[in-house]
């Protein structure tokens, strides 16, 4: 099987922050490699389900709990106005249920807004892509912030 996500999941413990930003049993949080738009965050199931009717109960159960706290630390680290939550897993390598977590910020260009933010996703170019550095560092800052809000 050739599945991003559970590539990753299997080196849980040895991942990057940007790919570990926060998690649980049931969840890993990322942030998106292929984004120019900082704060672009994956939430993944820990194991492989190619359907959200698929997810178990407990999962299912927390998978909102995660949605608004990810958003709520977006919110406080990014200044976004709001998220967009958007789950497709129809690309080959990728049929793993993922939902992206998109800061929607204030000054976002319209023709960007809704639909239009799959634009900050990489259209090949790798320079476009924001720095491992920088998704890092965007990681260690939401990992804070939700340590904070949980507090």
């Amino acid at each position: 099987m050739s599945c991003y996500a559970c590539q990753n999941n299997d080196l849980f413990d040895d991942l990057p922050p940007r790919e570990r930003v926060a998690g649980d049993d049931c969840w890993r949080v990322a942030h998106d490699f292929n984004s120019s738009l900082p704060g672009w965050l994956v939430l993944v199931p820990r194991r492989h389900v190619t359907s959200i009717a698929d997810l178990t109960d407990k999962e299912a159960g927390t998978l909102g709990v995660w949605q608004v706290r990810l958003s709520r630390a977006l919110r406080t680290v990014t200044g976004c106005v709001k998220t967009y939550v958007v789950q497709f897993a129809e690309k080959e390598g990728f049929a793993h249920v993922h939902f992206h977590i998109v800061p929607r910020m204030p000054d976002l260009p319209a023709k960007r807004r809704g639909p239009g933010i799959f634009q900050y996703l990489d259209q090949g170019a790798a320079d476009s892509r924001l720095p491992e550095g920088q998704r890092d560092d965007l990681a260690v800052a939401i990992r804070a912030a939700l340590a904070i809000e949980s507090s």
